[in-house]
């Protein structure tokens, strides 16, 4: 399933045609026009036009029912892959190691620069080519079972977008499996900053709010929070001007709504501690 506004249309091209080359898979494939109605796509993939921009989690969400198949891949238009190996590669992981639940592959810069060290989604960066269990994702290509993105209740509805990569990892292994970053497999990606967006501080913050308040046990609830918001007050002393924003978004968070609530079994809380990364960090 690939996600665009229609607003890219030489990188939807891109992105569409590295998914149609795989080879050694049967490949589904579905374009989701969030705001737009998909035209001019290239044979064998069919558009799903949605009336508005519903966001990014919403809008991956819309196009799982329109396509059949075990494993579900989740690209963005700004994203496309090289190997025409690559489904085939990631699918042998899982049918190797089912205690996998959500791979992501190694993102790098359609350019070689440097790849901004968040694209790793660990706490201790390292080699960015070296495998390892991950606690969070960036979402913009991902592989995982369907039967696993079900039982996780899909992606964030509500979040539109900040975050959502973090409650799906979560969910994942509150089900007994892992979420993982899978070095040797890669993903091309432009080297863009995430603050290109005008209200990425104020989601950045009530998302980080509401990742707590969905999953959390109540007692770790603040401690996640209050973690986060110590984070950000020591990038905040570098850039005064984000801290308006992200504490508007900190309030948001918890005033508003944040949709369905599923806490994480204690197990799970001790899983991922045992792992590396205990869920208040």
């Amino acid at each position: 399933m690939v996600l665009t506004q229609g607003t890219r249309p030489a990188e939807l091209a891109r992105a569409l045609a590295s998914v149609t080359a795989q080879r050694g898979v049967a490949v589904d494939i579905v374009c989701v026009g969030n705001g737009w109605d998909p035209t001019g796509l290239p044979e064998g993939v069919r558009g799903l036009g949605l009336p508005e921009n519903m966001g990014i989690p919403a809008g991956r969400n819309a196009g799982v029912p329109e396509v059949a198949g075990e494993f579900l891949f989740f690209l963005d238009d700004d994203e496309y892959l090289e190997s025409d190996a690559f489904l085939a590669d990631a699918i042998d992981r899982f049918r190797t190691d089912p205690s996998l639940g959500v791979l992501q592959p190694r993102v790098r810069t359609i350019d070689d620069s440097p790849a901004p060290r968040r694209w790793v989604p660990r706490l201790r960066k390292g080699d960015p080519a070296r495998p390892s269990a991950v606690f969070s994702l960036l979402e913009g290509a991902i592989v995982m079972p369907r039967s696993v993105f079900e039982a996780a209740r899909g992606w964030a509805d509500p979040f539109f977008y900040a975050h959502e990569g973090i409650e799906l990892a979560w969910r994942v292994w509150d089900q007994g499996r892992r979420a993982w970053y899978a070095g040797d497999l890669e993903a091309r990606h432009p080297n863009v900053p995430t603050t290109r967006h005008s209200d990425f501080y104020w989601r950045n913050a009530r998302n980080r709010v509401w990742v707590a308040r969905r999953n959390l046990p109540a007692i770790l609830i603040p401690v996640y929070v209050a973690t986060w918001t110590g984070v950000q007050l020591l990038r905040g002393a570098r850039s005064p001007g984000t801290l308006r924003p992200w504490f508007a978004g900190w309030a948001a968070g918890w005033r508003d709504d944040p949709g369905e609530r599923r806490p994480m079994s204690w197990r799970t809380v001790w899983r991922m501690t045992l792992a590396g990364r205990p869920p208040v960090i």
